[in-house]
């Protein structure tokens, strides 16, 4: 029987168990285990999904990477331990997961601000991250327009920076990265070795996703016969994705709503649909309407829950 349906002695034959339910089960085991080794994989299982499909779904969700809600939780623990109890810098450091004092004490001091050798110090100041549990929140409702399309493979080429996730470091690095790209010529670049004209907007890749960083894209479709010898490149699998489209008055306002969007469909879409996230490259495909509006359309790969 597939690891989705049974896992530690639950079957959920129906496919249907609650998100919720799933995602809070996953939090228990990161609580259960912060004293020992937990593997992203393992963590994954216990919500009935991928570790691609939840890294991502809990970065959007909680608005921190896993690894890092880890080692807060972990943090907040030894601070407890320490300002509770006579043990050791050293054993506490061990105990979770920390293979010198000088790792620890760094890592304290940058989350409590103090050394972990000064908090049985009267009147020390500490910060404490709470265990996380997810509920629902009732909101008005808003329409999310989407399809399910099939597609061939493809591949697209342009140029690509590393980007990090890191305290929401994306939403100010990928349109430094746009404007940047702009200014030295890369997308006219683009446009002219894709053989497209100077008002045909570029597109954008994710991939190489991990819990801390992705590489993003600007990009077009490689055509048959054009050189793009000097580029990033992209291969895009054959595969199903779920394509959610914006319309727009102006390339700004483009960016803006698709900021919102890619929050809406890991935070709504997912957590009320049969699908989970692919392991493949998610796209931005933007286009120019003509009369000053723009159409941007957010390709996210999907894979049914029971595959």
């Amino acid at each position: 029987m597939d690891w989705r349906k049974k896992i530690n002695g639950l079957d959920d034959r129906s496919g249907n168990m609650d998100w919720l339910q799933k995602m809070n089960r996953a939090i228990a085991y990161i609580e259960d285990n912060l004293t020992g080794e937990i593997g992203y994989d393992d963590v994954a299982k216990q919500a009935y999904c991928s570790e691609h499909h939840f890294k991502r779904m809990f970065a959007f969700l909680v608005e921190i990477p896993i690894s890092e809600y880890i080692r807060r939780r972990r943090l907040t623990l030894a601070s407890f331990e320490l300002q509770s109890t006579e043990a050791k810098v050293i054993d506490v450091a061990l105990k979770y997961g920390y293979n010198s004092p000088e790792s620890f004490t760094r890592a304290f001091k940058f989350m409590h601000g103090v050394k972990p050798s000064s908090v049985r110090d009267k009147g020390v100041g500490l910060k404490a991250y709470p265990r996380i549990t997810f509920h629902i929140s009732i909101k008005g409702g808003c329409v999310m327009d989407y399809r399910i399309e099939q597609r061939e493979a493809f591949e697209v080429f342009g140029v690509e920076q590393v980007i990090s996730t890191v305290n929401h470091q994306d939403f100010y690095e990928v349109p430094k990265f746009w404007q940047k790209c702009r200014d030295d010529g890369s997308i006219d670049r683009i446009q002219v070795a894709a053989g497209v004209s100077s008002d045909t907007p570029v597109h954008s890749a994710i991939h190489d996703c991990t819990d801390t960083q992705y590489t993003y894209l600007l990009c077009c479709l490689t055509p048959a016969s054009a050189e793009v010898e000097k580029f990033a490149k992209c291969s895009i699998p054959a595969g199903t994705w779920a394509v959610f489209p914006t319309e727009t008055a102006s390339r700004e306002e483009a960016a803006q709503q698709a900021s919102k969007m890619w929050k809406r469909i890991f935070t709504e879409w997912f957590t009320t649909s049969d699908y989970e996230l692919a392991n493949a490259p998610e796209m931005e495909m933007h286009y120019n309407r003509g009369d000053g509006k723009f159409l941007t359309e957010i390709w996210i790969p999907i894979i049914k829950n029971d595959e």
